[in-house]
């Protein structure tokens, strides 16, 4: 009895250890787990396609007998062509790029009765975990998908162009191999003559300035069977995520686009004038790097003549005041292969959206429009005292000053030097009543220096101008004039006291009674006393602060000075 329990306690734990370590099922087919399915899944394998996967191989107890992980490198295969055991063939159908299976595979599909090596017995059931990395197919082309395209798109990249454009680029299961992004400096290169592999020549045709897709190459269009030798392997697919940025051939001129003109356009820059104008600087992507608005002053210069990038000096040419245009730059006629600064990169095409405020000519002179009244004989002369009113301006119409908004003219002697020169030949000739419009070149107004806080460096004024009155000025020269004759006792006249010498006072009361009595004229436009006290000091020779008889007579005597007296 006790030797039979004994056997039924052995028998009882022979089924207990079979239940738990059963031994593998006969499989009749593949058996295909899915451990990870992407969320998206642009193409899945078919039989003909190529594709590149890692694996562990392993027998349904866990034991692996191989594993593509270990030699750091995928397995690279056609599907469907026998270069796979007729399970796998079968089984990788259908998979997408980053699903992983566990694909289960009886014997009969693998390796059947005769087993492979050392590594796998006769019969053996194989599971493999399986990662798909890459699909692609012999008859691939390059797959472009624009994800992004700007509104406005006048011109395309043709073969010859060069280009500058940013990118990242990974194998298909999305491994980051390159990127310029990192490296903050765009991809420069012409397109379609060899200069970057093949599939990227053809992808990049077509796009517009601001455009972003995805270029999707197969390997024998990127870097085929061999790879980069780093970071892309052997029979790689590739995308390449591109932004244009920029876009020129090297037979680019620039070119100009009128974006407003005025309605009135008497002049158009030739080579040689000298300009004031307003600028915003951009690349072609539209990204800013300069402008003569942040620094609230214009950028001035001479035209045609090297001062500027060479598309400069051409884009300015034939244009008029209060014209806007915008210029667009090829890089041969900017900055070049060199860039300038951190702000401009080698290579890049320029923007430029212009103002012209004013331009003038070193040998220009002062324009004048006139509207003469009925009457006008009595013209204004050097010496002549005027009094006008006027407003003044920019070439922009900038307003700069007016007598109007003071209520009084404003009043000077023609040829004293009171004005600006421009404004001085403006005057003259002109009859009260007459209206005269003066343009009037930096040159003969304030020059390169202009006015502190009102007028600009270099800046063309204009005048609008009316004379109000005029008194007849003296001989050029003199600050006194008699009327009639000279009187012989004229000394003795001025010596009040007759103490045979003449004082600054007895000296300026005589002249102001001449004055007075109509006998004698003051230069007008100026002061009468510091006259008089001019005219004194010029008697007095000795500058004793007395003139004698022998001093008066002395400098009457001098016929070739204009002497007043």
């Amino acid at each position: 009895m006790i030797r039979l329990t004994v056997q039924m306690i052995l028998l009882a734990f022979l089924v207990t250890f079979v239940a738990c370590n059963p031994p593998p099922l006969p499989l009749d087919d593949i058996v295909i787990e899915k451990t990870f399915t992407p969320d998206r899944c642009d193409r899945m394998v078919k039989s003909g396609d190529f594709v590149r996967y890692h694996y562990i191989g392993m027998f349904p107890d866990g034991k692996k007998f191989d594993s593509s992980y270990d030699r750091s490198t995928t397995y690279n295969v056609f599907v469907g062509r026998k270069q796979l055991i007729a399970g796998m063939d079968k089984a990788l159908v259908g998979m997408c790029v980053n699903e992983r299976w566990m694909i289960k595979i009886p014997p009969q599909l693998a390796y059947g009765k005769d087993g492979y090596g050392d590594n796998i017995p006769p019969d053996s059931i194989l599971h493999f975990d399986v990662l798909m990395l890459d699909i692609w197919n012999t008859e691939d082309k390059v797959q472009i998908k624009t994800y992004h395209k700007p509104e406005s798109c006048g011109r395309t990249v043709q073969v010859s162009d060069y280009i500058r454009y940013h990118y990242n680029g990974t194998l298909l299961d999305g491994t980051l191999f390159d990127s310029s992004h990192t490296r903050m400096r765009t991809y420069d290169t012409y397109v379609g003559i060899g200069w970057l592999i093949a599939g990227m020549d053809q992808g990049l045709l077509g796009m517009c300035v601001g455009e972003k897709r995805i270029i999707t190459l197969p390997p024998f269009l990127g870097y085929g069977e061999n790879g980069d030798g780093s970071d892309i392997p052997a029979q790689a697919s590739l995308v390449f995520d591109v932004v244009l940025l920029d876009l020129h051939n090297p037979k680019d001129e620039i070119t100009v686009e009128a974006q407003s003109l005025p309605d009135h356009c008497p002049r158009k820059s030739v080579v040689g004038d000298f300009m004031r104008y307003h600028y915003n600087g951009s690349l072609l992507d539209g990204t800013f790097f300069d402008s003569s608005y942040s620094r609230n002053r214009t950028y001035d210069t001479y035209i045609g003549k090297g001062y500027v990038i060479a598309g400069m000096d051409q884009g300015l040419l034939g244009v008029c005041v209060g014209e806007r245009r915008r210029i667009v730059i090829p890089p041969h006629l900017a900055y070049g292969e060199e860039g300038t600064g951190t702000k401009i990169p080698g290579s890049a095409v320029l923007v430029f959206d212009v103002h012209i405020i004013d331009f003038h000519n070193p040998s220009d002179t002062v324009e004048i429009t006139s509207v003469k009244p009925e009457n006008c004989s009595n013209n204004t002369k050097r010496g002549d005292f005027v009094k006008y009113h006027y407003n003044a301006t920019l070439m922009d119409g900038t307003y700069i000053g007016s007598t109007h908004t003071f209520g009084k003219t404003y009043d000077v002697v023609l040829g004293a030097g009171q004005v600006v020169i421009g404004m001085e030949q403006g005057l003259i000739g002109m009859c009260v009543g007459e209206k005269r419009k003066l343009v009037i070149p930096p040159h003969l107004a304030y020059g390169e220096r202009g006015v502190d806080g009102e007028v600009p460096g270099s800046a063309v004024l204009v005048f609008d101008v009316e004379l109000v009155d005029l008194e007849e000025g003296l001989p050029e020269g003199y600050m006194f004039v008699w009327n009639s004759d000279v009187t012989p006792n004229l000394f003795s006249e001025m010596d009040k006291n007759k103490d045979a010498q003449v004082d600054a006072t007895e000296f300026s009361d005589y002249i102001l009674q001449q004055v007075k009595e109509g006998k004698g004229r003051l230069a007008p436009g100026f002061d009468p006393q510091r006259i008089i006290e001019n005219m004194y000091d010029n008697q007095d020779r000795n500058k004793d602060g007395r003139i004698t008889e022998d001093e008066f007579k002395l400098k009457a005597d001098e016929a070739a000075a204009h002497d007043e007296l």
